[in-house]
């Protein structure tokens, strides 16, 4: 689908653009995301709907603006969240769109797929349940830059129901056509925390993710099972008089933390120096930790 062509139609027709390809209808959610009895009561609307001052970006794109929905796609949004960290998204998301100039409900984003760029063209019609967002929410309620670029991502997939459960890898290979590694912390290098520290500093993309066959199970130390992270930092600092590496993690449901050493209110942080302390951690519930 060419999104100039079929913005320029729209707006001299004045209509508001529907996408059959991936149409507001269950197909769009697939037969098995939801029991069959909530799938029906599934309703589109449109942010200008939804908001009366929608915008596509606000005061920038951050790993914040991104609050996981009902579906299980931490995985990819995890990903997201390291591309923003980067500033790596303008290739993802092209800035030639928005809520005010040339609006006419229609928007494109760009993904990675069997070796080159693919442009994918939306609709901007988002599933609600009950008046709950189904897909990922902004933090921001005014924000809709995460809900679409996830719906045009369910779009390449085949439907939502495909994002509920992936590998954070993928997601990365195909935001950005990069080449990929991991390690199993199972069995690590024995330099992994250099190698982590060197990839921070080179600003690789970096995510992890928790083992389980039960997922989204919050155990007692805030970790949950199942589940996919964003790595956003990594640091070596002086505790005690000797060196320690600690990793700074982010959950792409933007709450729920790490309740052990080096969280944000652990005692480890009364040992490190003031101006590190202040510098590093920050003391909210944004799914951030140490």
């Amino acid at each position: 689908q060419d999104f100039s062509r079929l913005r320029a139609s729209c707006l001299s027709q004045g209509l508001l653009f529907e996408d059959d390809t991936f149409p507001a209808h269950v197909s769009s959610i697939g037969p098995s995301l939801l029991p069959e009895s909530k799938l029906w009561l599934i309703q589109w609307k449109r942010p200008t709907e939804l908001q009366e001052n929608p915008h596509l970006i606000v005061d920038g794109t951050s790993r914040f603006d991104i609050m996981q929905g009902e579906i299980g796609d931490c995985w990819m949004l995890a990903a997201l969240g390291s591309l923003t960290l980067q500033k790596q998204l303008d290739n993802v998301l092209p800035r030639d769109q928005g809520f005010h100039k040339d609006y006419a409900g229609i928007f494109h984003f760009r993904f990675w797929h069997f070796g080159e760029w693919v442009d994918v063209v939306i609709d901007d019609r988002l599933p609600l349940l009950n008046g709950r967002y189904l897909s990922v929410h902004p933090r921001t309620s005014n924000e809709f830059w995460p809900s679409l670029l996830e719906k045009a991502y369910a779009k390449l997939r085949g439907s939502y129901q495909n994002l509920h459960g992936g590998y954070i890898s993928d997601a990365l290979v195909d935001f950005t056509g990069g080449v990929q590694v991991q390690f199993s912390l199972k069995d690590p290098p024995p330099e992994l925390e250099e190698i982590l520290k060197a990839a921070a500093t080179s600003r690789c993309l970096m995510g992890c993710s928790t083992s389980g066959q039960l997922r989204n199970i919050e155990l007692r130390n805030g970790i949950v099972q199942g589940h996919a992270y964003t790595v956003t930092g990594a640091a070596k600092i002086l505790y005690k008089n000797s060196w320690e590496y600690i990793i700074r993690i982010w959950n792409p449901w933007g709450h729920g933390e790490w309740k052990g050493p080096w969280s944000d209110d652990s005692p480890e942080w009364d040992y490190v120096e003031p101006k590190c302390r202040e510098e590093l951690c920050r003391q909210k519930e944004d799914g951030e930790f140490w």
